[in-house]
């Protein structure tokens, strides 16, 4: 059987999807890749400069589609809520949100809420985002919430005593924690949806190993990680694959995980995957769900 690929993206016509971080790598593959197949693609942005570059390239790659570039910081949950309220005035429903955004091991640093960046900004901007737009997501036939998580989820420990990382940080640890939440994020939004007869499938992915920009920016990998990536790794557009076939592949159901299928899951075409065990730790996830709307102050209608 031949590989699954981006040219197997259904048609898309009328539906509508938000993808974060859709300025750069996986989060612009994704997009352009959804526009070519005509839908509306909301590209949620930090930098402006960068999302008109960005909206430039999905409409050459779908010129029929409607392309629209919003300004959205995951590091301040005021710009995220002005976000979603940007969203539900301009749009009824949503049939997709790719939840692809992130920060990978930068110096200690915090949000503008006082979060650890990681933490902040890979997963409880997200927790926030996901919840002020589960309604525009209810309001679609068969919407779905993807969550990029990462093979760093295997290193990925939650440290329930101290999750802002005020004492020892340290730049991986938190990063492993902030993939780990995601998947644990999927896992008890899943559970809640279904729990509630609702309509919209959580699910999860991640891209291998993709020589994206985040492999240039962490302090400690340098040249290392340019290289590393170009040798090692898979082009954005192949990392983008498990992300698109989360998102559109109807053998994909709620509370799926799909990664590559090459050795050890680094690169390699799209497949149903599983994380490993303490991913799938219910009473964490439950945990986790209760904390976030504790420091986000975001609840959800399940």
């Amino acid at each position: 059987m031949a590989p699954w690929t981006a040219a197997d993206v259904p048609d898309l016509t009328g539906r509508v999807a938000i993808i974060t971080g859709a300025n750069s790598g996986i989060g612009l593959e994704a997009a352009k890749a959804l526009a070519a197949r005509g839908c509306a693609v909301v590209l949620a942005c930090r930098d402006p400069g960068r999302a008109q570059a960005a909206t430039e390239a999905v409409k050459a790659a779908g010129p029929k589609a409607r392309v629209e570039p919003k300004a959205l910081d995951l590091a301040s949950l005021q710009s995220v809520r002005a976000f979603a309220d940007g969203v539900r005035r301009d749009f009824p429903a949503v049939d997709l949100l790719v939840n692809n955004a992130g920060v990978m091991a930068p110096p200690y640093a915090k949000t503008a809420d006082g979060f650890e960046l990681q933490f902040g900004t890979n997963h409880l901007g997200h927790f926030a985002l996901t919840g002020l737009l589960l309604e525009q997501l209810e309001a679609a036939p068969a919407a779905r919430v993807v969550t990029v998580s990462s093979n760093a989820h295997r290193m990925g420990k939650m440290r329930w005593e101290d999750p802002q990382w005020e004492k020892g940080y340290s730049r991986w640890g938190a990063y492993g924690q902030s993939k780990l939440a995601n998947l644990l994020f999927t896992l008890e939004l899943h559970g809640r949806l279904f729990r509630a007869g609702r309509k919209t499938a959580a699910v999860a992915c991640h891209p291998g190993y993709s020589a994206t920009n985040l492999f240039k920016l962490p302090p400690g990998l340098g040249w290392m990680g340019t290289v590393g990536a170009a040798l090692m790794g898979q082009p954005a557009w192949q990392g983008a694959l498990p992300t698109l076939y989360a998102a559109v592949h109807p053998e994909v159901k709620g509370g799926h995980y799909v990664g590559p299928d090459g050795l050890g899951e680094w690169k390699g075409y799209p497949k149903l995957t599983e994380p490993l065990p303490h991913a799938k730790d219910a009473g964490a996830a439950a945990k986790l769900w209760e904390l976030s709307g504790t420091l986000t102050g975001v609840t959800y209608p399940v």
